[in-house]
């Protein structure tokens, strides 16, 4: 005989799985944290790309661009360039481009006891400004230039930065780089710079506008004799080696 099947008592069905809710807070919090990760991994990629792929123009090369109908720039390897050039640019610039990992504290404290009129800028974060940011004083900007600064120099070599530096600094309205300054203000190629040259380019930065290494003021011509000379210290003291070697 078959046996009788039990019948559940009616009225206790079985209770429905009750479905997970959203939850704001964790569902932003994985999303800021996947962003965050695909920004990091953006920058690094760029970082590295740079570091052996030759940038063919930069966000303030475009706009100037589109400003005044197109740039003078050409790209030149640092062997091609004069060693008087990279030594003014560090002299001018940062002096101790050498010795730190990006960001000079003793010329941050300096600026800070001078005043908000004196600048700390390493060539490093004016590459990576360059290169990758954009122009303007913005907190955001100063931010984002504060966190790629460090990778730039983790990854990239010392004379990297400067080869950079040297070939997407504005040295006129529309003349970018080392290459199209040496040919447009003295009619040489940038090997051939002499040292008073070079420091005469060096000394317009970073005001090129108003600047002119071609016929220069009694200002440019005095801080011209001034980079020289500081080119020469840093070539006797040390501190050009990190870029010369």
């Amino acid at each position: 005989m078959a046996k009788a099947v039990k019948k559940k008592p009616a009225g206790k069905k079985r209770a429905a799985k009750k479905q997970p809710g959203i939850r704001p807070v964790r569902w932003l919090v994985r999303w800021v944290f996947r962003g965050a990760f695909f920004a990091a991994a953006l920058m690094l990629l760029a970082v590295f790309a740079y570091s052996v792929i030759n940038p063919i123009t930069t966000p303030y090369m475009f706009s100037e661009g589109q400003r005044v109908g197109g740039v003078d720039q050409q790209w030149v390897d640092l062997d091609e360039i004069s060693p008087h050039m990279a030594r003014s640019v560090v002299a001018a610039e940062d002096a101790n481009f050498c010795l730190h990992w990006g960001f000079d504290m003793a010329a941050i404290r300096n600026a800070l006891d001078g005043g908000a009129n004196r600048g700390a800028s390493t060539i490093s974060q004016q590459v990576v400004k360059n290169v990758y940011l954009w122009q303007g004083r913005s907190w955001f900007r100063k931010a984002l230039e504060a966190v790629m600064t460090p990778v730039v120099e983790a990854i990239w070599t010392k004379r990297r930065i400067v080869e950079v530096y040297l070939n997407v600094a504005e040295f006129g309205d529309g003349v970018f780089g080392v290459e199209a300054a040496a040919r447009a203000n003295f009619k040489v190629g940038p090997e051939d710079l002499s040292a008073v040259q070079a420091a005469r380019l060096a000394a317009v930065l970073p005001n090129p506008k108003a600047r002119s290494a071609k016929n220069p003021s009694e200002y440019i011509t005095k801080r011209a004799r001034s980079v020289a000379d500081g080119a020469a210290t840093i070539l006797a003291d040390g501190r050009a080696k990190c870029f010369e070697s």
